[in-house]
């Protein structure tokens, strides 16, 4: 009888598993049903608070990907992060604590105005096929443009 329960507890468990690691994720898309899930984007420019426009000389060395299951992944330069993302709302940002590695990049880089901006972000709207993030402390903005999945591969970021 133990045995048998066992077995259904397990079959079950594997059932629950098998259906998250498929494309449903019923969980993960109920959460993150904006229109961000699932896509990846490259900076076009960072506008910031005091108006100054800065703009990267690689856009794809600065990306973010919203994965379906709850997970945002980016390259800010030299160093990748991650984190959890949640919209909801409609327009409303969240983002969890970030992990990203520490490498020092090469003068020029944008990777420390950026990180010190970008974890503030709390809204996001898409305009122009163009993703816009803002709601930062000092005002300003970043604008992105779809990663297109040639340069995702090219990147080495093609998987959430």
């Amino acid at each position: 009888m133990r045995t048998n329960l066992i077995r259904a507890m397990l079959t079950l468990a594997a059932v629950a598993i098998t259906s998250v690691i498929t494309n449903s994720q019923p969980f993960a898309r109920a959460q993150n049903s904006s229109a961000l899930a699932g896509t990846s984007w490259k900076l076009v420019k960072f506008q910031t608070g005091d108006d100054a426009t800065l703009v990267p000389d690689d856009g794809s060395k600065y990306t973010i990907t919203f994965g379906s299951n709850g997970r945002v992944t980016s390259r800010v330069d030299c160093n990748h992060g991650s984190s959890t993302w949640k919209s909801p709302r409609a327009n409303e940002l969240q983002f969890g604590s970030w992990s990203m590695t520490r490498a020092k990049c090469s003068p020029g880089s944008l990777h420390d105005k950026i990180v010190t901006e970008g974890a503030n972000v709390r809204s996001y709207y898409i305009k122009g096929g163009h993703l816009f993030l803002s709601g930062m402390s000092a005002g300003g903005y970043y604008e992105l443009e779809p990663l297109t999945t040639q340069s995702r591969r090219l990147s080495g970021r093609g998987r959430n």
